[in-house]
């Protein structure tokens, strides 16, 4: 693609990068045939290629964001499956990324979709916020049907009394910053293994036995595993154009996994996909910064999705576990971080029945804050994807990705449990809490 920027403008390193990425797109269009949004709405303008278009003219013009740029960007999901699809390379995620900032900068939103914004912003990267905010959810339910009428907000109001569930979950006692040894100490003549485990900000609140199927597993086979004190890693801010929020949540998630790797870390495990296809972008958000650029990239080298790490370890079942589980991968997985294999092979390994979700390179439509943003365009694709999971009969659905199972949970009554809870099971642990009137197919037999 032809750019035409002045050379003043590439001064500035975040539009640089961008008039790179720009002149990567070659038009070919193979993005419009696996962009969620384009299948929904037959838009070009809604396609990857359609907005790279937008995005070019909004940057090299140097304009303000107009409302057609912001109505059309604000539908991408950010899923990148674009980026998967592309045979150019077309880095699409660091240019929306750019846009999006360009946006929160040069666009005044409606009243109403400022403090719908400021509300996630300030809410969900704080899980003692976010707990106090289901309470009112849960008060608030009676009454969706007058919040759905409200003016302007109410639909995306409504969307957000639909997410919330009935109750919090009980607080995991492993939710806290700390250390966690192995089980029974390290064996003698054995190589100390130790790793960072994110909390996370929303994922600790909805579903903190992610994160204690992952203790309990990585113990039982001799590696230590801390929590540090690293609050929200920032992506669900950076994704709604929040830079500097994004980035003040980052250093201090930087600063505290740094103070950990300087005591020695083998990786830093993510339990939540979305979160780290951003912690591995902290190298690329922070190369300017004098300050952070060598620590954020001390930090993207050594974080890895916690089946990554599984996947280099001996796990050997111990449990029948003899179930059909439907894998979906999270958009974040499989296109931010072209993770496809191991989470599958994981669980085949661990003796359960892995079926391919047809359509699986499709968006559930949670997209981080997306299905409260923009909840008819999320509702329809949830409802394509539970269609597309319902079809292959699973007793169960595995994913890595705490939006998804959010998203999809809301949609369908089979049980949805994080992959690492299924292998913790196989391998020793409990049987998740999820699966408790779900009985493997070898028991029901005898």
């Amino acid at each position: 693609m032809q750019t035409n920027f002045a050379p003043a403008q590439l001064a500035d390193p975040a539009m640089a990068a961008s008039e790179k990425i720009l002149r990567t797109c070659v038009h070919c269009g193979f993005c419009t045939a696996t962009c969620p949004t384009y299948l929904l709405l037959g838009d070009e303008l809604d396609s990857p290629r359609g907005r790279i278009y937008l995005i070019k003219d909004m940057l090299e013009g140097g304009k303000p964001a107009s409302q057609e740029v912001v109505k059309h960007v604000d539908r991408c999901l950010s899923c990148l499956s674009c980026m998967t699809t592309c045979p150019s390379g077309v880095h699409y995620m660091h240019l929306v990324d750019h846009a999006r900032a360009h946006i929160e900068e040069t666009y005044v939103r409606p009243a109403g979709d400022r403090f719908l914004r400021a509300l996630l912003a300030q809410v969900l990267p704080c899980p003692g916020r976010f707990r106090l905010a289901l309470t009112a959810a849960k008060l608030g339910a009676p009454f969706r049907g007058l919040v759905a009428r409200l003016p302007r907000v109410g639909n995306r109001l409504a969307a957000m009394l639909d997410l919330a569930p009935a109750g919090a979950p009980p607080r995991e006692p492993t939710n806290r910053p700390g250390r966690f040894p192995p089980a029974g100490g390290q064996a003698a003549g054995t190589p100390a293994r130790r790793v960072a485990l994110l909390r996370g900000c929303a994922q600790s609140v909805l579903r903190p036995d992610f994160n204690a199927a992952a203790i309990r597993l990585l113990n039982r086979h001799g590696i230590e595993v801390v929590h540090a004190n690293e609050g929200c890693c920032g992506a669900l801010t950076h994704h709604m154009g929040k830079e500097e929020s994004a980035h003040a949540h980052a250093r201090q998630a930087i600063d505290a996994w740094d103070a950990e790797i300087a005591e020695g870390l083998d990786a830093i495990l993510v339990t939540a996909s979305g979160c780290g296809t951003t912690i591995k972008d902290y190298g690329f958000m922070f190369r300017d910064d004098p300050a952070y650029a060598e620590k954020a990239r001390r930090v993207s080298s050594l974080a890895k999705d916690v089946t990554e790490y599984l996947a280099l370890l001996d796990l050997a079942p111990v449990a029948e576990t003899d179930l059909v589980v439907a894998y979906h991968s999270a958009c974040s997985m499989q296109h931010g971080q072209g993770i496809r294999l191991e989470p599958k092979t994981l669980l085949k390994r661990a003796g359960f029945t892995v079926k391919d979700v047809p359509e699986g390179h499709i968006c559930c439509g949670s997209a981080g804050t997306y299905n409260i943003l923009q909840p008819e365009l999320a509702a329809k694709l949830r409802a394509r994807k539970v269609a597309n999971i319902e079809r292959v009969r699973p007793d169960v659905i595995a994913t890595g990705n705490i939006g998804c199972a959010t998203q999809i949970g809301k949609g369908t009554g089979i049980p949805i449990v994080h992959t690492v809870e299924l292998l913790d099971w196989a391998t020793g642990g409990p049987k998740p809490a999820a699966l408790a009137g779900v009985t493997p197919r070898l028991e029901a037999a005898e």
